[in-house]
């Protein structure tokens, strides 16, 4: 997918949501094999001190950066990646993705410790767990390797920089009040299908959707359940046809992944629940398209995957050139996006996510 598909920005009329405020979030055994495992040679940094910032340095040129999505053969981490990819091509950086084809705890460590030995200058990772990738991060760090972790946050002590689609609390809160408004002021008995129950983001959103309806305005919402489908279609599938068995009377369900909803509409769609129970999360345009059009599913939301990808490999340049140290306050150039600012606790925040529904979900494209 080109960039300028995965940057086609809405025609008029787009609606937005504001989103303000930061807060920490995410989205790992033996691996199974990589789309990327040639060795590459060449030289990394060779201490784990963080030098002064070069503010008026060059981004350098030939820098190895790798990128470790949650899963190789995710949808949603073809296009973030190919964002990243975009990046490093733009900088003159040698590209490499490499990760697991599922999305357990460990999964991506032995990745970790390959990229390390083939002394990578920059890591991107979106970490299928908070702790489990820290000890090998860590290392990584320790030979000079930079760490920006994407979509899903590691322990602070494992990267120099998470780049942050949006802030967590508003994404959990605005999942609820979408699936509110859909169902009406009558309220019932919902439901979440998160991904993999230790995914830092997913728990992090749904920190703040239990919150969001702990208020008054919604007395009449009950969360019956949290179910994992794990990030995989099939068990997404399944868990959304044991929650309509095991709650008939549902009236809707949040799934903040985009293999779960897209598994959940699919379920939805051929089922006598179509247009009865509502569904709402985290979702591409491309593949809900078809459900929305069709009364499925009424909207979701997202960031462009795409512009992630992209902000990270740019964030990764800007540290391992040394412009930038991941302190607050540090500013650096992320191309097509401009000028981005560190904030509390080395996070990049990208902005605010978009409302997808019939009257706008022809405008884009990823």
């Amino acid at each position: 997918m080109r960039r300028e598909k995965l940057f086609k920005s809405s025609k008029a009329g787009l609606a937005a949501l504001t989103f303000a405020g930061m807060l920490t979030v995410t989205a790992c055994g033996s691996t199974k094999d990589s789309t990327d495992k040639e060795a590459s040679s060449g030289s990394g940094a060779s201490t784990a001190s963080t030098p002064a910032a070069d503010a008026g340095g060059a981004i350098k040129s030939g820098l190895k950066i790798a990128f470790l999505p949650k899963q190789i053969n995710n949808p949603y981490f073809t296009i973030s990646d190919k964002g990243g990819e975009d990046a490093v091509n733009a900088l003159k950086g040698e590209f490499k993705r490499v990760g697991p084809s599922d999305a357990s705890a460990s999964s991506q460590v032995s990745y970790i410790n390959t990229l390390t030995t083939q002394k990578q200058d920059a890591i991107a990772i979106s970490a299928n767990d908070p702790n489990a990738v820290v000890p090998a991060l860590k290392k990584a760090r320790a030979a000079g390797i930079k760490v920006v972790t994407y979509d899903s946050d590691t322990d602070p002590a494992g990267r120099d920089l998470f780049i942050n689609q949006a802030a967590a609390e508003d994404l959990g809160r605005t999942e609820v009040q979408l699936l509110a408004k859909q169902i009406g002021d009558g309220g019932g008995d919902i439901a979440i299908l998160s991904a993999t129950p230790n995914a830092t983001n997913q728990n992090t959103w749904i920190k703040f959707m239990k919150d969001e309806l702990s208020k008054p305005e919604y007395s009449k919402f009950k969360l019956v359940k949290t179910a994992y489908g794990n990030d995989d279609d099939q068990k997404s599938f399944e868990e959304t046809q044991g929650l309509l068995q095991a709650y008939p009377d549902l009236k809707g369900i949040i799934s903040p992944t985009t293999v779960g909803i897209a598994a959940a509409a699919r379920y939805l769609q051929g089922s006598k629940y179509k247009g009865k129970v509502k569904l709402t999360g985290l979702g591409t345009p491309n593949q809900m398209r078809d459900f929305v059009k069709d009364g499925t599913v009424d909207g979701f939301e997202l960031w462009d995957p795409g512009k992630l990808g992209y902000l990270a490999g740019y964030a990764a340049a800007a540290l391992a050139s040394g412009t930038i140290t991941g302190a607050e306050g540090d500013k650096f150039d992320a191309g097509d996006l401009g000028e981005k600012t560190v904030g509390a606790k080395g996070e990049v925040l990208l902005g605010p996510p978009t409302v997808f529904d019939k009257t706008n979900i022809d405008n884009f494209d990823f």
